[in-house]
């Protein structure tokens, strides 16, 4: 009897884990950190559900922390399998874990040099060297064809737009001569991306269920002419001799802001003002974007043809070394700083934020999904005063949000999307939501296609 368990983004939008279970066999969708409250972190530092050296493989989405950065743990438990992804998805985790295990000793060490630990000493999840050791387990899908892992296991890759490499997951089960099918979509993308191809839409044969995420279950990304609107946020702050300082996610978003950067100031929208991308992985990161151009939609071709160079807009500096960094706090000219984390839970941008919150003439400008428990969280809701490394930092700058520039599709996109496929699935489990996004998103399709539909719970085990 094959089975599906829920061990994470049920419930929360964080911890992507999915353990399928057949003839004997285990296998993982996805292997992410729970992020945001401290109730959900503290996931990361309890043991699988099953001993990690029972599951045979892993098969991963794409490469965001939330959906691979408790692989290198779960190997150091035990785990001896390989991680399936693609090409993309694996140079991007040869990037992001390292970094990681890098911030979780940072962290570590800085606990016990201040003693606020309740563990003594206070260590990280997994180190540097760990993550490093964990990509020897990493191998490439061919995406042309279905991928067998094993007797019990097939794969087959779609593109689902969100971020390089990001791709959904068609699951074929055999199981005592029965067929099982379960799609995993992943995060989907925006209809209309800026970068990469758009989601497709799978080719199934066939009964089969459905795992649909729901981060923007109940929203829809507002219509507006963002770049008119980031244009318009740019000019009066520097009007103002402020800053605009933006939290981004090193893979995806920083990609995006600096390719619409691009764009405005080439047209003459914006005046060129020095942009700083403060963080060396999204620097790596930008360089993966215009490598793997397998994944590049038909405008990213057409600009690559005429030898426009889609990430380099006039005025912007790449600031890999911390002397760099740090050499930013010393200027008081209008600028853009564009730092990880896109959450504000860690990075050089925490160190930006704090020197630059409390001045009026400054903006904080958000771009997407602020998990609960998380600094981006708390800005957005109006917090007066915030804690950064410890300390109070007064909240005077402006803060503003562009949920246009998100990488997840709100409801109207997923909806539209799921109307293109073919055949209905016998039921959709809504996952990778806060629960009132799961619930809405549940209601909506229920209500427009007429398919079964249900929430996951955490630790929820379902047959298939």
């Amino acid at each position: 009897m094959a089975t599906l368990q829920f061990l994470g983004a049920a419930g929360t939008v964080t911890g992507s884990r999915y353990l399928v279970e057949a003839g004997g066999e285990r296998l993982l969708i996805d292997c992410g950190l729970f992020q945001g409250e401290k109730e959900l972190r503290l996931r990361n530092w309890s043991p699988m559900p099953v001993p990690a050296a029972s599951v045979h493989a892993l098969a991963l989405t794409h490469a965001h922390l939330d959906h691979t950065g408790y692989i290198p743990r779960f190997i150091k438990d035990g785990f001896r399998g390989q991680v399936f992804a693609t090409a993309a998805t694996v140079d991007l985790c040869r990037l992001l874990l390292p970094d990681s295990g890098h911030l979780q000793e940072e962290d570590a060490a800085y606990q016990n040099k201040k003693g606020i630990s309740k563990h003594k000493p206070a260590l990280p999840l997994y180190t540097y060297n760990e993550a490093l050791a964990a990509l020897d387990s990493f191998r490439t899908v061919d995406e042309s064809k279905a991928f067998t892992i094993s007797d019990h296991f097939s794969i087959r890759y779609f593109p689902d737009g969100h971020i390089l490499g990001a791709r959904s997951i068609l699951l074929e089960i055999r199981d005592n001569g029965n067929l099982r099918r379960v799609f995993f979509s992943g995060d989907v993308g925006r209809e209309r991306e800026l970068l990469i191809r758009p989601p497709a839409v799978p080719e199934i044969d066939g009964e089969y269920v459905m795992l649909c995420e729901s981060t923007y279950g109940d929203r829809l990304h507002p219509s507006d002419d963002y770049r008119e609107r980031l244009a318009e946020i740019v000019e009066s702050t520097a009007g103002r001799g402020g800053s605009v300082i933006v939290p981004a996610f090193a893979v995806g978003r920083t990609q995006e802001l600096l390719y619409v950067l691009r764009e405005l100031i080439d047209s003459g929208r914006l005046r060129p003002i020095p942009i700083h991308v403060d963080s060396p992985m999204a620097i790596d990161s930008t360089d993966l974007y215009r490598k793997h151009r397998e994944d590049h939609n038909v405008e990213m071709d057409r600009l690559e043809a005429k030898g426009v160079k889609p990430f380099t807009p006039r005025g912007v500096h790449f600031d890999r070394a911390v002397a760099d960094s740090k050499a930013l706090n010393a200027v008081r000219t209008p600028m853009i700083i564009i730092s990880a984390s896109g959450m504000a839970t860690g990075g050089r941008v925490l160190h930006h934020l704090a020197r630059c919150l409390p001045d009026s003439r400054n903006t904080v400008l958000f771009g997407g999904f602020q998990a609960p428990g998380t600094l981006g969280q708390a800005l957005q809701a109006g917090a007066s005063v915030v804690r950064i490394h410890k300390e109070e930092v007064s909240v005077r700058a402006q803060i503003l949000s562009m949920e246009n520039l998100s990488g997840h599709a709100d409801y109207g996109e997923i909806l539209r999307w799921l109307g293109r496929f073919p055949k209905p699935p016998l039921k959709v489990w809504m996952t990778h939501g806060e629960p009132h996004s799961a619930q809405s998103l549940r209601d909506k399709i229920t209500a427009q296609t007429g398919w079964p539909a249900e929430v996951a719970q955490y630790l929820q085990t379902i047959t298939l």
